[in-house]
């Protein structure tokens, strides 16, 4: 059974700079996308960053430059650098991996979430 544990969400002043990480426990293809989503009070979740198997990235059209995803295939980690932290930021983030295209185990996988509070 794969699981996901997110670390690094907190508590951080405007302008200010947090990194999510996210282990991943259990088998997974290196193929696999990994990302990071996040939902807001009231709203619906929505991507923030996403690293596909080759190191393709896409990013939501809010993070403008100050967000970087990573990820350590030997270690099955996927990292979300913030920078440039702003009150809007303020969510629950998720961590996702997304081997839906993987014939041999089609799935998709997320954490129980970690907030990330930006005060102003």
């Amino acid at each position: 059974q794969v699981q996901l544990v997110e670390s690094g969400g907190g508590s951080v002043q405007a302008g200010g700079s947090l990194r999510l990480s996210c282990a991943a426990s259990g088998h997974i293809f290196n193929r696999a996308a990994m990302g990071w989503f996040r939902q807001r009070p009231g709203e619906g979740r929505v991507l923030v960053a996403q690293i596909f198997g080759g190191g393709q990235t896409t990013y939501g059209d809010f993070v403008k430059g100050r967000f970087t995803i990573s990820r350590d295939n030997v270690e099955k980690t996927v990292s979300l650098q913030m920078n440039s932290l702003k009150p809007e930021d303020t969510a629950v983030y998720y961590c996702n991996v997304d081997q839906r295209a993987n014939v041999e185990s089609r799935a998709n996988y997320w954490g129980q979430g970690t907030q990330v509070t930006v005060s102003a």
